[in-house]
């Protein structure tokens, strides 16, 4: 089920934004024109990806520098053992979705 969050004009290219989304904190990052939205806790140490660097598709935690791919959730470094969970994220209109 896609919920709508926001407009698809609420994140430009190369930002990211935090959306309340069923209760859990989801990162919608606009890489190179693309959005992709994971769940904003690192699973290293809970601290908010929102808060680390964007480059391409990989954000960095600004707690340890652990890296994951945005796209899909992927650990490209530690000490992050696990992935952050992607979402499905669609433009429809303006009007920004993602599932709960």
């Amino acid at each position: 089920m896609l919920l709508r969050i926001g407009s698809s004009q609420d994140v430009n290219k190369g930002q990211m934004r935090v959306f309340d989304v069923a209760g859990t904190k989801v990162n919608v990052a606009n890489a190179d024109g693309h959005l992709y939205a994971f769940d904003d806790t690192c699973t290293h140490m809970g601290c908010s990806l929102a808060k680390g660097h964007l480059a391409g598709t990989v954000v960095t935690c600004a707690c340890h520098g652990s890296q994951f791919d945005v796209t899909s959730g992927a650990v490209l470094r530690g000490p992050a053992e696990r992935p952050v969970r992607s979402r499905a994220v669609q433009v429809k209109g303006d009007d920004l979705l993602t599932e709960a």
